[in-house]
């Protein structure tokens, strides 16, 4: 049964509310947690469309193109992202050269691809084909495309290499500057809101669930249906109704992936601040620098407020995301209610930053890629290198492990008013914005004036 107000289900703590179409510079909040659920925008398909191919052509220009330019002695070496790749293959480091190399290179393009296949025919009015492939693998991507943190390494690289010869921007450089603003704007193009889109053009359908007392309601991490699932198996695996992907109620065994992970990576953390990162051999002699090694140094070269971004992307956020995790996990685990909207949003920020700690990966394969002038000098990269993009990796796997509305569940069972899952009944939804609106179909909206 198709609805005129579909359902949408809040990821962080599983409250199901009915969407409403927004006016300019509204968006929608859960009224419980807090957690955005969506927002106004103005772009339509055949927009989002011309976003996403200016944004495949300047990747193209980015990495054609060297990112920045050294010279020493006469002697000029230009290096792109795909050469900082290759360089690091060739020095015995495939395992640092294929996480930057993905993260950088490959996964991005494959995003933006994705994207042009899928809006193109959203913008003409037809179902673009294998739609739900393709918004499946779309919400995989988009977590692992680190374009962002790679345009901040070399800005790192070439401050780093400025008091040892002559470092200039590359074309590449600022194609790739073009591409991160490009891609922080497609970042919003949810596989949800894809799905939303076709609703729209009458593509597909919205149905509306029916639960009862031994059913709960979940979206489709997917598509975004709402739909009824048996309560007494929170953990096992369905289909959706509308686009087939498996669905949980909850995430299985979130708890015990989450702790797995999160010892993995902190015992990697170890070693990832301890052995070097970056070796440099040059007439001067060898040298093995680490994390904290390189982020004194910029320190002592003046570059206080470059050491500081370093420190706080490859000290603070590890260390911040192995702390937080472990706290939210172990406050679900003894069934805690208190702080619930803070650890939410402490949950969120989690996420967010899960990424950044990749910069230091990216600032050495650079340099390796720059500083190559055999006889003079030689930039390579370190055993720490690789055992801290593990660290990078094991951690956002852990945030993607960890359930939030876990914590909401407990809470509520805790206080003996509902089980740990149950129905979930459409509530209202807050709007926050400049424009006004009447009452919802159903159910009211509360105004919150910015």
């Amino acid at each position: 049964m198709a609805s005129e107000h579909p359902l949408i289900s809040c990821e962080s703590c599983g409250s199901v509310y009915r969407r409403q179409e927004l006016s300019q510079g509204e968006q929608a909040t859960c009224g419980r947690c807090g957690t955005v659920l969506w927002r106004y925008s103005g772009l339509q398909p055949s927009g989002w469309l011309a976003l996403a191919l200016a944004a495949l052509i300047i990747f193209v220009i980015a990495n054609a193109y060297p990112v920045a330019i050294m010279q020493v002695q006469g002697m000029v070496q230009a290096a792109s992202l795909p050469d900082a790749v290759m360089v690091t293959w060739q020095q015995g480091h495939e395992v640092v050269a294929i996480m930057t190399g993905l993260a950088g290179l490959l996964l991005p393009l494959l995003q933006l691809v994705l994207l042009v296949w899928v809006l193109y025919p959203l913008s003409v009015g037809s179902r673009p084909p294998a739609f739900t492939f393709a918004t499946r693998l779309l919400g995989m991507l988009e977590p692992w495309s680190m374009v962002p943190v790679f345009v901040l390494g070399v800005l790192v690289a070439v401050v780093k290499l400025a008091g040892m010869a002559s470092v200039t921007p590359g074309i590449g450089m600022a194609g790739f500057a073009a591409l991160t603003v490009l891609l922080t704007m497609l970042g919003r193009l949810t596989p949800k809101s894809l799905w939303h889109y076709a609703e729209r053009a009458g593509l597909v359908e919205a149905h509306m669930p029916h639960a009862g007392a031994d059913r709960a309601l979940a979206g489709c991490h997917v598509c975004g249906q709402v739909q009824a699932l048996p309560v007494a198996d929170a953990e096992h695996a369905h289909h959706c109704v509308r686009c087939h992907s498996p669905v949980h109620l909850r995430k299985p065994d979130h708890l015990a992936r989450t702790w797995a992970l999160l010892i993995a990576a902190a015992i990697l953390y170890i070693p990832a601040n301890v052995l070097p990162v970056m070796n440099i051999d040059s007439l001067l002699g060898d040298s093995a620098h680490t994390i904290l090694g390189g982020v004194i140094e910029l320190w002592q070269t003046g570059s206080w407020d470059i050491a500081l971004i370093v420190f706080v992307a490859s000290v603070m956020v590890p260390m911040t995301k192995l702390l937080a995790l472990g706290v939210l996990a172990w406050q679900v685990q003894r069934g805690s209610g208190y702080s619930l909207v803070q650890r939410t949003r402490l949950y969120g920020m989690v996420e967010f930053i899960g990424q950044w700690s990749m910069l230091d990966v990216f600032v050495v394969i650079l340099l390796a890629a720059l500083a190559q002038f055999q006889g003079l000098m030689t930039i390579s990269a370190g055993p720490g290198a690789g055992a801290f993009g593990m660290v990078v990796i094991l951690t956002m796997l852990a945030a993607m492990s960890f359930d939030p509305r876990r914590g909401w569940d407990r809470a509520r069972r805790g206080r003996g008013k509902a089980p740990a899952v149950g129905p979930t009944p459409p509530q209202a939804v807050q709007v926050t914005g400049s424009a006004s609106r009447g009452p919802a179909v159903d159910h009211a909206i509360q105004e919150q004036k910015e």
